[in-house]
């Protein structure tokens, strides 16, 4: 496998499409997202573009130094976007890798080593030239699991490096990895000289578009504009992130335009504003993640696997896509988008709503001796869509004899526990990477690693339909390995998913070009204003 780039990069490296009319009536979900619609295309200010300007940004969440490289939070996702480069860049639509920082590859036969072809005119923002030891470093860096980097795995299955060439890095693998490029994508290549500030909050020095500037922890992030950026000068001043975990807050501040762009709302509100000719709201397909209900498979309720497959059965997934995501959603029972090689229609039906196969399960259970006591629901109480969710899951669970607690907590509080499996029962939280290579989320993600998840949960057959479908060449893999995945995933069933989301956002119609990874980070690099 081998790419190459031009002689001049293209300027917008994960640029993603707003969703236009024609798009949308191609499909039936978008279709009915009434706040991506082709009002949204006529809604573009006939003012004058301007040169320069700060973005005004609202973000949820703060960020956590010590957990930067997980993607854990909206301002987490805005800095990494901003701040650093990667190697290879896949577009929103396909697992396809493009140049960023590589500019070509080539992947072994036997799949156990890789070449990149490195740029030489890449600066980071202390002015020191990006090499290949910048490369290793970041790799080295991800592999060490005191940054539990959910990639670790991946990362640490790398192990020969040769950076005799300052401008090209030969990698050899322990194995093939078929998700090598999955990490090329998400791994953001990290200033050795300042790894000590960055782990302590004071810097984040990268080769991205914009510079780090500074942080007030639960207030404010503000970037400057990196006028060397080696794509080109990027058309803002800066951009100011102010932490604000009321979405309410969030969207009262849009409207009276004190910001400019926010990340957090409800699907309801987002649908609210898609409706007002002053905001455009964005829908980042290709960009998926998935809501779910996590389980503790060492809690006595449900280490009986009847016990989670009645809470599967009873989840009603059609309620929560209508009333929660307002349509930006589809039900599942598997993680992956219709796209992925390990989709099956049919598999992705096998918890359909039913109540009567719930109860069942449920009733028999019991008749073996196992007590159900009431369970804490445990979930982030600053974002408005988990809330709602949990609020339907308590009522449906209700229906079949299962006693639910809701346990709202702090969202820093609730990926703490993520990392640490630490919840005492039942959680709702979202994950990514089923849009990935389907072995990135088997031994990656925190909620499914077979090595060590969230659910702590322990299975031989499990983990090696895992181990086998990301022991191979990228690219490679048989399909009939993915669907021993998906019967595993199944039979498990110690993570119950709800349904696909489609992220979102919001902003003035003053605010342009936009764009998204495919991890779900903002990216403001061809990003304009107009007055």
């Amino acid at each position: 496998m081998s790419s190459s780039a031009p002689a001049h990069p293209r300027r917008r490296p994960r640029r993603v499409r707003r969703l236009a009319a024609a798009l949308l009536a191609s499909t039936t979900l978008l279709a009915a997202t009434a706040c991506s619609s082709a009002v949204d295309e006529l809604k573009s200010s006939s003012s004058e573009r301007q040169e320069g300007g700060t973005l005004r940004v609202g973000a949820l969440n703060d960020i956590v130094p010590a957990r930067i490289f997980t993607n854990s939070s909206d301002s987490i996702n805005l800095l990494i976007g901003s701040v650093y480069d990667s190697l290879i860049d896949y577009p929103l639509d396909k697992l396809e890798p493009k140049p960023s920082l590589a500019t070509s590859w080539e992947l072994s036969p036997d799949g156990t080593q890789l070449t990149l072809q490195l740029r030489d005119d890449v600066k980071f923002h202390s002015g020191r030239p990006f090499t290949s030891k910048d490369v290793e470093f970041s790799i080295k860096t991800w592999a060490d699991p005191v940054w539990t980097v959910q990639l670790q795995r991946t990362a640490a299955a790398i192990t020969g490096f040769d950076t005799s060439d300052e401008h090209a890095i030969t990698l050899t693998f322990a194995h093939p990895l078929s998700n090598v490029f999955d990490l090329l994508d998400m791994l953001p290549i990290i200033d050795k000289d300042t790894i000590d500030q960055l782990r302590e909050g004071k810097a984040f020095v990268g080769t991205g578009p914009f510079e780090f500037k500074s942080w007030s922890p639960g207030a404010k992030l503000s970037f400057t504009r990196n006028d060397d950026y080696w794509r080109g000068k990027p058309s803002l001043d800066g951009i100011d992130v102010s932490v604000i975990p009321d979405p309410q807050a969030q969207v009262a501040q849009l409207r009276a335009h004190q910001l400019d762009l926010i990340l957090g709302a409800s699907y309801r509100d987002f649908e609210s504003l898609g409706k007002d000719d002053q905001f455009h709201v964005n829908q980042w397909d290709g960009a998926e993640g998935q809501v779910y209900v996590g389980t503790n498979v060492t809690n006595p309720a449900l280490s009986d696997v009847r016990v989670r497959q009645a809470i599967a059965y009873a989840l009603d997934r059609k309620r929560v896509v209508s009333e929660v995501l307002r349509g930006a959603g589809v039900p599942i029972s598997l993680p992956w988008p219709s796209y992925s090689p390990a989709y099956d229609e049919k598999a992705n039906a096998t918890y359909d709503y039913d109540l009567d196969k719930a109860k069942t399960l449920v009733d028999e259970a019991k008749a073996d001796g196992v007590a159900i006591p009431k369970l804490p629901l445990t979930y982030p109480s600053e974002n408005p869509i988990y809330g709602a969710i949990a609020q339907i899951v308590q009522a449906d669970l209700a229906k079949v004899g299962i006693e639910v607690e809701l346990d709202p907590q702090e969202q820093a509080q609730v990926i703490q526990q993520l990392i640490g499996a630490k919840f005492p029962a039942l959680w709702i939280l979202s994950h990514g990477y089923a849009h990935y290579t389907p072995s990135t989320l088997a031994v990656s993600a925190y909620p499914f690693n077979a090595d060590h998840n969230a659910s702590l949960y322990v299975d031989d057959a499990y983990k090696a339909a895992a181990e086998k479908v990301w022991k191979q060449k990228a690219g490679e893999v048989d399909p009939a390995d993915y669907a021993a995945l998906d019967e595993q995933l199944l039979k498990g069933s110690f993570l119950l998913e709800i349904a696909i989301t489609l992220p979102q956002d919001a902003s003035s119609t003053q605010v342009h070009d936009i764009g998204e990874t495919k991890r779900g980070e903002p990216l403001f690099y061809d990003t304009y204003l107009t007055k």
